[in-house]
């Protein structure tokens, strides 16, 4: 038997030791309070003309504006299923009138001059003009938060520190995951109906990938595209226990899926590895993209993975880059012959795992 074929299952590495997402979260609500606070300086700087009463009184508001909205931005609002499903003005304004709220009732607090054993601010016009800074930084935060929300927090970070502004090769597994049996869906649920499955299917599907800290390049009609940097995903096999956390997240919404759509979303995988290039690309609509064989390579697998029992298929090139076994039993498929490759390319399969 292969050494590819050697079993983890059960193991106490099995799952994520560490909540990605909320890792995720604190980073981000870290870098949110640090914007805060400087924020804060900033503007005790120009009030009180650098003295240390007035910066303390700014850092104090930066602090507690930034920690208490970031936190209930990412701890609260962002599990709100009904809000993030309003169109994008709409949510703005929603989101920006509870942080409105929150504005006020810290300015009224005064909490800056307490903190800092200033005067308490005895006009309106004092109140006024710390509300509409504040107001003003906290929109600023919304919209960053929001069209985060958009295009991917990663890809915002990348568009805002210019990583790939010029192009880099990077190695990285690639996971194209398709969802079975979607052009009779789309007869049966019509236009509408497919739409609002396959919504329901990547926000499902999406969550593994956060678990396992893949990145979600793109969606594509009924597909949707992970990756992970070499060093990412090496660990812990994650973009293999990535695909089969999909397809047990799918098994467990089962029950919900088929009351409300008469169907349970089926998907097919592969997986591979290689240099990839990265980089900026487009005018009007600027995008982050991924070029390179390794893109179609994984592509041409996905379609591959549909002739083979257990619907997924992964290059050796990408299981030898693992830093430890696969997780559960993989069989050793030889070599197959693939579209563009003259001396086509050895994979391995999974079947079902419970």
């Amino acid at each position: 038997m292969s050494a590819l074929t050697k079993s983890m299952e059960g193991s106490p590495h099995s799952r994520p030791r560490v909540s990605a997402k909320l890792e995720r979260k604190l980073q981000r609500l870290a870098a949110v309070v640090v914007v805060g606070i400087l924020s804060g300086l900033a503007v005790g700087l120009s009030r009180g003309g650098g003295g240390a009463t007035s910066l303390i009184a700014g850092a104090t508001y930066g602090f507690l504006l930034a920690g208490i909205i970031g936190a209930i931005e990412l701890f609260v609002l962002e599990d709100w299923d009904w809000l993030n499903r309003l169109p994008f003005l709409t949510n703005l304004i929603a989101r920006s009138a509870i942080y409105a709220a929150i504005i006020v009732g810290i300015q009224l607090l005064q909490a800056g001059e307490r903190v800092a054993g200033a005067p308490l601010q005895a006009s309106f016009e004092d109140f006024w003009w710390s509300f509409a800074y504040s107001a003003g930084i906290s929109v600023l935060m919304n919209l960053g938060f929001s069209v985060a929300n958009l295009i991917g927090p990663r890809a915002f970070m990348n568009f805002v520190t210019g990583r790939y502004h010029s192009p880099v090769e990077e190695d990285r597994f690639v996971l194209f995951v398709d969802i079975a049996g979607s052009t009779g869906l789309a007869e049966r649920l019509g236009g509408i109906g497919i739409h609002r499955f396959l919504d329901r299917t990547f926000r499902l599907l999406t969550q593994s990938v956060v678990d396992y800290r893949g990145e979600v390049l793109n969606y594509i009609g009924d597909e949707v595209i992970v990756t992970w940097p070499e060093h990412n995903g090496a660990v812990d096999c994650r973009p293999l226990r990535c695909f089969v956390a999909m397809r047990r997240a799918l098994q467990k919404a089962a029950p919900q899926f088929e009351r409300e759509f008469g169907a349970v979303p089926q998907i097919r995988g592969s997986l591979h590895f290689g240099p990839v290039i990265v980089g900026e690309i487009g005018d009007v609509k600027r995008a982050i993209v991924f070029n390179g064989d390794v893109m179609n390579t994984a592509a041409r697998l996905e379609e591959l993975s549909r002739k083979v029992d257990g619907g997924f298929l992964a290059s050796r090139a990408a299981i030898v880059r693992f830093a430890a076994p696969p997780p559960f039993p993989v069989s050793d498929l030889g070599r197959l012959p693939i579209r563009g490759r003259v001396d086509g390319i050895d994979v391995v399969g999974i079947g079902a795992v419970a």
